[in-house]
């Protein structure tokens, strides 16, 4: 009895571990606050376990005529080289050496005038390794949180993962009334091919957050600074991000953080299956109509109170 109980304890780690989904994040960590509230609500989720965390880029032409973006210079900013440095920076702190953490693209697929030339880096090239590495019939999810860069660069790069990930992202906008789309948002403005290639991909399992449903999304400043008053690294993590990025604006739209809590739990909104804009074939994609905001804020708090 004594040796099975020894033998059961031994393989108890390796059982919860088979049980959690696993999630890479591919973010844009640098350029707003929501991006961390995001990847910190999946790194401290108990049926989760994120293996890579990747920078995407956020560059905007805004930055070739205006001094500030946010809390950095724009001249000379390396967007790409800021999102890496916090990944680094946040999985240090949460003491999570486990996860892959790798640099993403510093620029858009293809050119300024389109085109759909992949742009391999550390991040396609550590995505795909660990998409191939994955065991028969494992699948890998993929959270979205900025450009959609990285994302598309693997799958053109080594088109059979796309059997093995399911591709969440956050962008663009939808009119689920009339069933209307429309490309003017950050991250697909970023690189509209990349979205673009994501929509025709008919091997891909894409699901897609628009931001209609989630503008009303918003934190008050002082209310979330007092709720982060525990003394933990998460806490801590979450309060600096947001004094040192939000300046002015008391009220903030937690975009990313509302494509996490749907993720983590599906009876918070209703998906369906929507046409791709007519310009991108004809294909259904799995769409966010509807969000219940209320219970996204509440879970949030409940399960970052104590973390």
């Amino acid at each position: 009895m004594k040796k099975l109980l020894i033998l059961f304890f031994l393989f108890l780690p390796i059982i919860t571990t088979a049980k959690q989904q696993k999630v890479w994040i591919d973010a844009d960590t640098a350029n707003e606050v929501d991006d961390i509230y995001a990847i910190l609500r999946l790194l401290t989720e108990p049926d989760i376990y994120v293996v890579g965390l990747s920078s995407a880029h956020f560059n905007t032409p805004d930055m070739l005529v205006y001094e500030k973006w946010n809390q950095y210079d724009a001249l000379g900013i390396s967007t790409i080289d800021l999102s890496h440095e916090l990944n680094k920076e946040i999985l240090k702190k949460m003491g999570r050496s486990d996860v892959i953490c790798c640099k993403g693209s510093d620029r858009q697929i293809g050119y300024a005038w389109g085109g759909f030339e992949p742009r391999k880096s550390e991040a396609t090239d550590s995505l795909i390794k660990y998409v191939r590495s994955m065991p028969q019939g494992e699948i890998l999810d993929i959270i979205g949180l900025g450009a959609f860069t990285n994302i598309a660069s693997a799958l053109m790069i080594a088109p059979d993962i796309a059997s093995k990930i399911r591709c969440y992202i956050i962008g663009s906008q939808y009119d689920s009334q009339n069933g209307i789309w429309n490309k003017n948002e950050f991250n697909v403005r970023n690189d509209l091919s990349s979205f673009d290639y994501l929509l025709e991909n008919s091997s891909l399992d894409l699901t897609i957050m628009p931001i209609n449903p989630i503008l009303p999304f918003t934190f008050k400043r002082q209310e979330t600074l007092d709720k982060l008053s525990q003394k933990t690294v998460t806490h801590e993590l979450l309060r600096e991000r947001w004094i040192e990025t939000d300046k002015s604006n008391n009220d903030r739209i937690l975009w990313d953080l509302a494509l996490v809590e749907v993720y983590l739990n599906p009876d918070f909104a209703t998906k369906e299956l929507r046409i791709v804009p007519p310009e991108n074939g004809n294909r259904k994609v799995k769409v966010y109509i509807d969000v219940y905001l209320e219970k996204l804020y509440k879970e949030f708090w409940e399960n970052i109170a104590n973390k």
